[in-house]
């Protein structure tokens, strides 16, 4: 279950993100207060993955993850298409996620 929890925290943090790109440099304060809930919501639920999750672990798949989703949102939904240096710098970002997730001594 604290695996789910670190998911929704991801999406709660990409929400919050998207939010505040939204909110025109907080002048929407609709956007403002989606992101500040979110932002909470976010924080809540990575606590709650922490019991179980390894620490460093959980905070480099929920950056990980936001990273490459905010990428994705900006660039579809606001038409910030990033350039061939920052797929290459998400790819270096996934990759280590990836070796923290599956190759990384998570037994203390």
């Amino acid at each position: 279950m604290n695996w789910v929890w670190l998911a929704f925290a991801i999406a709660a943090e990409v929400i919050a993100t998207s939010a505040l790109k939204a909110s025109d440099g907080l002048i929407r304060m609709p956007y403002v207060l989606a992101a500040i809930c979110c932002v909470a919501l976010s924080f809540g639920l990575l606590g709650l993955a922490l019991r179980t999750v390894p620490m460093g672990v959980a905070y480099a798949i929920w950056a990980g993850a936001g990273i490459a989703s905010i990428t994705a949102i900006g660039a579809f939904g606001f038409g910030q298409w990033p350039g061939p240096w920052t797929y290459l710098g998400i790819g270096f970002v996934l990759a280590g996620v990836v070796v923290l997730y599956t190759l990384a001594d998570t037994q203390n």
